[in-house]
């Protein structure tokens, strides 16, 4: 008998032969293809029950086999479109419609694709809701770490980490929890940010926001270098209008990380920071320290305990957490009390909210704080991370589950089966925006989009006629000091982004053109040179800065043109490079196949808590530059994998 046997006996759908093989080998069922693909798997995608039921229930078949792209036996079976299989797969074997594989594609979405218009009713009736009534996470992708949520009436913000990046957090709108816009920043006056000689990965962590009394306020961490004795004080601003403009804001001496502001029924209000979490009473404007901090409660797993957020509910005081670090171990666990200084119950069912499968596409899910909407549905809006290869290129993204309440009075999230891919959308009306990254710079300002590393420069740019002028610094972008550099969230594992520059003679060492940027550590540069050997035209090149070497590829001479488009295609961690005259007809310069030095774990140096981005630079060295950009476009390639 030979190995092929068992996979002829699949293609051929023959049970006899099928049962006759396993009688003498049963360990052929845990044979794989040449593609690496399982006998199930395949017996699955035939559509043939009978063998499918065979395998389920006489064979040593594990059923939490995944293939290479996460994939179960359900997925496969969808691709078949065979009712009574999916039914037999999600009522006897458990399996679930809903769940995703590396591209967060479930079999709901396949059966769907496919126009298995049967098999998608099926489906329906099991989820609860069609296709199109349910959401995907993460509901934020890109760099949106430590969400934070507040709901007024039936208008929803929610503020972001921003880091060392101006203007300071991000502060984004909704009314369906669902399709987000930025509205405005906590921190707009460059004066007022403090972050000219702050290191990447430092600055604003972890915002809050809440409302009271007709005012919005928001508290985060200011993060400072690791030069001084002090190295983290709370920051808090506040206005009466969501978007702004925030005051000036005030800075508290409190050592710790994640404030959060809790107003209680009193009208006494309170700030919370880690470690665990501790309460001290602040001002009714927020801004003073009334009190010194006391230990409310230390946590569940007691690793990393940080993120703390309070509610008040039927009588009780919960008190949320984040716990196990940000990496795969991060979790959201809940504790109660009677009284607002405790002693604190913990939840029995923590963790309420963490993934639990190492192999899921979502991971890193933590740091949350819930929401009722005005509805009475509860959600919570927690980070999380979608790894490729244990790499986190986008960074920390922003997900979303629904909360439930136990019969004993608990919260748990998605029923505790951890972060989901497809979700029932609450009940709210659909918020007509979807925020995505825009073409162009703006017309008399930069969109909401762009994000300065550290506060530019008056006059450092300008925009005219469609056009953004940047002034190159002395400094580049390997530097603290660096403010000629103008960047987007990379929001897609698979894009393509190209920009216009008009070409000018450019003195020794100057070079001007887009970025692929992490922070002043790791970048890499598809820039136009200036000729060293003084000839007329320009060099056309490729490099890479990882700390602290430099790498330069793919080096070509550009004849004496007035402009040029640069293009960059990203395909996961391969990025493509490209020139052209005229927009249209691309000529490839090279390829460079691994750049993973822009994910959170590509390098060793630093605090890495952001993710890639993408955008334009120029640097001028000790001589006068202005980068004149045009035509920046960004829109999301279809991913290979």
């Amino acid at each position: 008998m030979k190995d092929t046997d068992i996979f002829l006996a699949v293609q051929e759908e023959n049970l006899e032969w099928f049962k006759e093989i396993l009688s003498h080998y049963p360990r052929a069922i845990l044979l794989k293809s040449d593609e690496g693909i399982g006998v199930p798997f395949l017996a699955a995608a035939t559509g043939n029950y009978e063998l499918v039921k065979y395998i389920i229930e006489y064979s040593i078949a594990s059923m939490n086999e995944r293939d290479s792209m996460h994939q179960s036996i359900l997925h496969y079976a969808a691709k078949s479109g065979n009712v009574r299989m999916l039914k037999y797969l999600v009522e006897k074997v458990g399996m679930s419609p809903v769940e995703g594989d590396k591209v967060c594609k479930t079999p709901y979405d396949i059966v769907h694709e496919l126009g298995y218009q049967e098999a998608e009713s099926y489906f329906e009736q099991v989820v609860g809701v069609p296709l199109k009534d349910m959401y995907r996470n993460p509901i934020r992708t890109g760099m949106h770490p430590d969400p934070s949520i507040v709901r007024v009436g039936e208008d929803y913000y929610m503020v972001n980490s921003s880091f060392i990046f101006f203007p300071c957090i991000p502060i984004s709108h909704s009314k369906d929890l669902i399709h987000w816009k930025v509205i405005g920043h906590a921190i707009t006056n460059p004066e007022w940010a403090e972050l000219e000689h702050l290191e990447g990965g430092r600055g604003y962590w972890a915002p809050d926001i809440s409302y009271y009394e007709g005012r919005f306020y928001i508290t985060a961490t200011y993060r400072m270098n690791d030069d001084g004795t002090v190295y983290r004080k709370q920051m808090v601003t506040s206005s009466d209008k969501p978007e702004g403009p925030y005051c000036k804001p005030t800075f508290i001496d409190e050592d710790g990380i994640d404030p959060s502001i809790f107003t209680d029924e009193d009208g006494r209000r309170y700030m919370l920071l880690n470690r665990g979490a501790r309460i001290f009473e602040i001002s009714k404007d927020g801004t003073k320290k009334l009190s010194e901090p006391e230990l409310l409660w230390y946590g569940d797993n007691k690793r990393a305990p940080e993120g703390p957020h309070l509610l008040k509910k039927d009588g009780y005081y919960y008190l949320f957490m984040a716990e196990g670090g940000t990496g795969m171990g991060h979790r959201i666990t809940v504790a109660r009390s009677k009284t607002l200084k405790g002693n604190y119950e913990p939840c029995p069912y923590n963790p309420i909210m963490r993934q639990h499968d190492e192999e899921a596409t979502i991971q890193r899910a933590g740091h949350g704080k819930p929401v009722m909407t005005q509805n009475g549905e509860w959600y919570m809006v927690y980070l999380c991370g979608r790894p490729l290869e244990g790499r986190t290129l986008l960074g920390r993204e922003t997900a979303m589950d629904p909360i439930t309440w136990t019969a004993d009075g608990w919260p748990i999230v998605n029923h505790l089966k951890g972060p989901s891919v497809l979700q029932k959308k609450p009940n709210l009306k659909e918020y007509l925006w979807e925020e995505t990254i825009k073409n162009g710079f703006g017309k008399d300002r930069l969109s909401s989009e762009w994000v300065f590393p550290r506060s530019p420069k008056k006059e450092g740019y300008v925009l005219k006629d469609g056009k953004l002028l940047l002034k190159g610094d002395k400094a580049d972008l390997n530097e603290v000091a660096c403010r000629s550099v103008v960047l987007q969230k990379q929001i897609d594992f698979c894009f393509s982004t190209s920009v216009q520059i008009k070409l000018e003679h450019l003195s020794e060492g100057q070079n001007l053109g887009l970025t692929g940027y992490y922070d002043e550590n790791t970048y890499l540069k598809f820039g136009i040179y200036d000729r060293k050997d003084q000839e007329e035209g320009y060099t056309l090149a490729v490099s890479e800065w990882i700390y602290p070497n430099e790498k330069r590829h793919f080096e070509t001479v550009l004849p004496s043109i007035e402009s040029i488009f640069l293009r960059m295609d990203t395909h996961e961690f391969k990025r493509s490079f490209y020139y052209s005259e005229d927009g249209e007809n691309w000529v490839e310069l090279g390829s460079l196949p691994c750049v993973d030095y822009l994910c959170d774990e590509g390098h060793n140096i630093g605090k890495r808590f952001t993710g890639a981005m993408v955008g334009v630079y120029a640097y001028g060295g000790e001589k006068a530059l202005t980068g004149v950009f045009s035509h920046f476009s960004y829109h999301k390639l279809e991913e290979e994998r």
